[in-house]
């Protein structure tokens, strides 16, 4: 009888998906489900709608207990299996609203914030010394469980557990799953392609489609010439634009498809939020400021979905794609299972990225745990655009670990996006001036014991 426990069950559509899928498993069906939160009504939401889960499709053999606050997280974590992670610190309200309007007053434009750019490295700065102090209390109480990390930034928050704990953790991501299928689907050829296989390779959020064949056929000459051909159309004055014209045009000078959406990729090189080249937003579409949008829209519909949830009686779940459930399936039945998964790169996977870097590789599951697999050089244009990002996550996690400002400061100028658009001088304002709204200046300040501010609710 596994126990999983999941923090950050306040998110009540995320956890219906992993502990759902968990009910739906022979191997998981009578499983221990710890829940974990900070929100007492977010947490008591999610346990009432599981518990109808539970009932209707498993026939109630889960046991479901709830833990709030962190004089709990111990009690929730303790002789766990699993521990899922899926939490955001310091929420839409104040901190993603801080690393959006902050660098706006320096000229600083951003779409997502939550990878790189100077949005992911706060991101990453108020996130990893939560998820570490989740990791510190699994070294007591439960050293041997796996660390199913969901949360971003996923290469920096994820490398804080395995390189700053003795935590086991993998990172996982839905853009891989996704990506061949959605690109054929884009350019109209999924329905006539009948033996789907391809390799993709990387880091999270710009991993690479290595190969892409249809019994053995390669496809790549063709997406790309109607790729090509949709974004030369889209470019024209006036032209319908699609949602997919970053990637394409990526595609088109580094000959590869990248993982994630067009809307973040804009902000993870120096090619397209340009103040010099202002209309380079309205030709690639771009979207600015859509991840406070997105929150704001996804608050509204969680106020009108959540009865649906919550209340519903007879609410049932049907298996999904999402990685955790099936990862924990093959550790209990020691049957291999592949995923796409973030881990160290300390195997040599991708011979020409640094070994302290995560990287995002196909990784085998079983009773031994999570096992990269090799793939060797990337194509180097490939493993340069990478190594820009890798740059800012490592001295991001320099920061992190050594509490050290100047850390911050580097990780910034070497951002792509940042380092393209502003003054060395500015970033330092920049840094300091979120370092502040951020309420983390203790935490530069060595040989002080730094108290998490409680803005971010951890």
């Amino acid at each position: 009888m596994p126990k999983i426990t999941f923090m950050g069950a306040g998110s009540s559509v995320f956890a219906k998906s992993i502990l759902g899928d968990s009910m739906l498993s022979p191997a998981l069906h009578d499983a221990q489900i710890a829940l974990y939160d900070i929100d007492p009504k977010r947490l008591r939401e999610s346990k009432r709608m599981l518990q109808f889960i539970n009932r209707n499709i498993n026939k109630g053999h889960a046991k479901i207990t709830s833990y709030l606050g962190k004089a709990n997280r111990k009690a929730a974590l303790k002789d766990a299996n699993y521990v899922v992670n899926a939490i955001q610190v310091g929420g839409y309200e104040p901190s993603t609203v801080i690393d959006f309007e902050i660098p706006k007053k320096y000229g600083l434009r951003q779409t997502i914030a939550d990878t790189i750019g100077i949005g992911g490295v706060f991101r990453v700065l108020r996130t990893a010394p939560v998820m570490m102090a989740f990791a510190e209390d699994m070294e007591k109480v439960c050293p041997d469980a796996w660390f199913l990390n969901y949360t971003n930034p996923m290469c920096a928050a994820t490398g804080a557990v395995l390189r700053g704990t003795d935590i086991r953790a993998v990172g996982l991501c839905h853009s891989v799953q996704s990506c061949a299928s959605g690109l054929l689907r884009r350019v109209g050829m999924l329905d006539d392609v009948k033996d789907l296989q391809w390799e993709i390779a990387g880091i999270n959020h710009q991993a690479w489609l290595l190969e892409v064949t249809d019994g053995g056929k390669d496809l790549y000459p063709e997406i790309k010439r109607r790729a090509a051909k949709m974004n030369r159309e889209a470019r024209k004055k006036g032209a319908e634009k699609h949602t997919d014209m970053v990637r394409f045009e990526m595609m088109r000078h580094f000959g590869y498809y990248v993982t994630e959406s067009s809307e973040h990729s804009a902000e993870y090189t120096p090619y397209w939020i340009k103040s010099k080249y202002p209309e380079l937003i309205e030709e690639f579409n771009i979207p600015l400021d859509e991840y406070p949008r997105r929150c704001v829209r996804q608050i509204e519909g969680w106020r009108e979905r959540s009865h649906e949830l919550v209340s519903n009686k007879k609410l049932t779940h049907e298996r999904t794609h999402e990685y955790g459930s099936y990862i924990m399936e093959a550790m209990e039945n020691d049957v291999p299972y592949r995923i796409g998964g973030n881990i160290l790169n300390d195997g040599n996977y991708i011979t020409n990225l640094p070994s302290n870097a995560v990287v995002e590789i196909a990784c085998m599951v079983d009773r031994n745990g999570v096992q990269g697999t090799y793939v060797g050089d990337l194509p180097e244009q490939l493993a340069a655009l990478n190594r820009t990002k890798i740059n800012t996550q490592l001295c991001t996690l320099e920061a992190v670990f050594n509490r050290s400002k100047d850390s911050v400061y580097q990780a910034a100028m070497l951002d792509p996006h940042t380092s393209a658009e502003l003054s060395l001088d500015d970033i330092r304002k920049m840094c300091d001036e979120m370092i502040k709204a951020h309420e983390m200046e203790s935490f530069f300040k060595k040989g002080k014991a730094f108290r998490m501010p409680r803005m971010w609710n951890a």
